[in-house]
């Protein structure tokens, strides 16, 4: 099969996510204030898309607090340093069950179950160019832990977020993912051409070998637009593997901690490692207007 590669390509940088990576390296941002700056220095880097999480600035541990993703929104659209927001809807599924002989009750520790408007209640308070939306349910690495989106919950978050006006970014973990994202669209609940993320590594969705990976681009219609990542030492030659298959990329201290073997990165210098890895492939990288143009996003201003 010939090389396919794209010759635009733009970058997203995922800041600082919702795994317990908070205690592991000083540059995970934890507060609204170091979420935003870390944002703003990868997209000065050449991030065309910052994608935030937000954490308890005490602890680091993840958060669905209103006031925590209003004050990062507010903070990144008042820098002079442009960029295509991008939020996270992925918290709010969270099922852990008990031990193997004695599943229920759940785990009420773990277990973050809440409905489809409370887990887009910051999309329609900070209204960002794009919102993920993670497409299917799947064991996800932890004995008893399952990340829960069923196919109601999805379609309901779906139109919630299409009426709203923002991109949904699709985050597919597997086939089946990819499989109930386009009969969303054909049932109208996303509009088309979708934006899609293949989430590459994570277990155990889809694993980290390239058969995979081709399988899931091949399944991809081609007026949709995508982009790939994997994990930890996997997510720079994921850059290129990505290039080179004809979708765009994505870097970030939620993904991966290191620069290379025993130095901890920042965002801005996974951002310039992956600029290096698209450019020196013959592709030029994109900045935000350039996305908003290609995916027909709307930019909100600054509240006032």
């Amino acid at each position: 099969m010939p090389l396919n590669p794209t010759r635009e390509v733009f970058i997203t940088c995922a800041v600082t996510g919702s795994g317990s990576t908070q205690d592991r390296s000083p540059h995970v941002p934890r507060s609204p204030k170091e979420i935003a700056e870390s944002a703003i220095d990868a997209a000065r880097a050449g991030a065309a898309i910052v994608h935030c999480h937000v954490r308890d600035p005490e602890t680091g541990a993840p958060s669905r607090d209103l006031k925590l993703y209003r004050e990062v929104t507010e903070r990144i659209r008042e820098s002079e340093v442009d960029a295509v927001l991008n939020l996270t809807t992925g918290m709010g599924g969270d099922l852990v069950f008990g031990p193997s002989e004695a599943p229920l009750p759940l785990n009420e520790e773990g277990t973050d179950m809440i409905g489809a408007a409370a887990r887009v209640e910051h999309i329609a308070e900070c209204l960002p160019e794009i919102c993920t939306l993670d497409c299917g349910t799947m064991n996800f690495a932890e004995a008893d832990y399952v990340m829960t989106n069923t196919p109601g919950m999805l379609e309901a978050m779906g139109r919630m977020i299409t009426h709203l006006g923002v991109k949904p970014e699709i985050e597919a973990f597997d086939t089946g993912h990819l499989w109930l994202a386009k009969q969303l669209v054909k049932d109208g609940v996303l509009d088309a051409p979708a934006l899609v993320q293949l989430c590459m590594g994570v277990p155990w969705g889809a694993p980290n070998d390239l058969n995979t990976f081709m399988a899931m681009v091949n399944n991809i219609p081609e007026d949709w637009t995508w982009s790939a990542f994997s994990l930890g030492r996997d997510q720079m030659p994921y850059v290129g593997a990505a290039t080179l298959a004809g979708g765009h990329v994505r870097v970030g201290l939620e993904d991966n901690l290191m620069l290379e073997k025993g130095v901890l990165a920042t965002n801005a210098q996974l951002v310039e490692k992956a600029v290096t890895i698209v450019e020196n492939l013959g592709a030029k990288v994109i900045g935000p207007q350039q996305v908003r143009e290609k995916l027909g996003l709307t930019k909100r201003a600054p509240k006032s």
